[in-house]
């Protein structure tokens, strides 16, 4: 093979791994674009399952302390009446 040709062929193969990275960085880069917005996604939708439970305990409590001032004889009454 000529100096000419081999030249040619390894300036091709060189042009494309460089296209191969170009590619591959450009994958790259929109892929952590697409963690950050998951990671993002991910921090609102902990921060929503956090607040839904606490307001989940909250509305326990309350239901608690319903129950506890309810009279210990109605829970009979309506045993009974069954």
């Amino acid at each position: 093979m000529s100096p000419a040709m081999q030249n040619h062929t390894q300036q091709t193969q060189l042009d494309q791994v460089t296209e191969r990275v170009e590619r591959l960085l450009v994958r790259h880069l929109e892929l952590q674009r697409t963690n950050a917005l998951l990671n993002e996604q991910l921090a609102l939708l902990t921060h929503e399952r956090d607040s839904l439970k606490s307001r989940l305990g909250a509305a326990r409590a309350r239901v608690d302390a319903l129950l506890e001032r309810l009279p210990e004889t109605l829970g009979a009454d309506v045993k009974e009446n069954a």
